[in-house]
């Protein structure tokens, strides 16, 4: 069975790792710019509420299943913040949005914090149309500590300072296909092709 999901996200990185997933599945992604959809609002306060936004929008503008996620950095002494405003995080400090001043917010404001635990959560919805009252929803968590100041070159966004005790590394120490297959987006995404895989094309939707 072949058809095409429309990705909520003009993301290549994001697209190309979701294509590797999925292309098994027969499953073609195409990005909403592409199709020319504008991006969506996001005005909620969780990961869900946001990606089902997204998603429902793809739909509704293409008329095609849509795939959206939302994702960030929940520290757990901040009772979960930044969450869905991660990658404005320097904003709230006076910084210019950028990766780099979110980790060095981030670690200014954790200064003196004993706490230091934190998760990567990443939240995939689908829609295989903007009324679906069952859409499918993948949560991906990865739980670590943060690191006192940057550590590792690969990776992006907080990968630097997110310490994972499994591998005694922070996400940017590790290979790139080991992080994929074990980040919050890689778990998620997983979760996801499954998903599809037994509800969507085993019923031959």
């Amino acid at each position: 069975m072949n058809f095409k999901l429309v990705l909520a996200s003009n993301n290549r990185g994001k697209l190309a790792e979701l294509q590797q997933l999925f292309s098994p599945l027969g499953i073609a992604l195409v990005t909403q710019g592409e199709l020319g959809v504008s991006e969506a609002d996001e005005p909620f306060h969780t990961f869900i509420e946001n990606a089902l936004a997204k998603a429902r929008h793809a739909s509704a503008a293409t008329g095609l299943p849509a795939l959206a996620d939302d994702a960030g950095l929940c520290v757990h002494a901040f009772g979960g913040q930044p969450g869905v405003q991660t990658a404005y995080y320097a904003t709230r400090f006076g910084y210019p949005k950028s990766d780099a001043n979110n980790v060095k917010a981030l670690l200014e404001q954790m200064q003196g914090v004993a706490d230091r635990r934190a998760a990567m959560v990443s939240t995939l919805v689908a829609v295989r149309h903007p009324d679906d009252p069952e859409p499918l929803v993948a949560v991906g968590r990865v739980q670590g500590l943060i690191t006192e100041e940057p550590v590792g070159t690969n990776g992006f966004g907080f990968d630097p300072v997110m310490f994972l005790p499994a591998f005694g590394q922070t996400f940017a120490q590790l290979p790139t296909d080991i992080k994929n297959a074990n980040s919050h987006r890689g778990k998620a995404s997983a979760q996801m092709a499954e998903l599809m895989r037994t509800q969507w094309l085993s019923e031959g939707h």
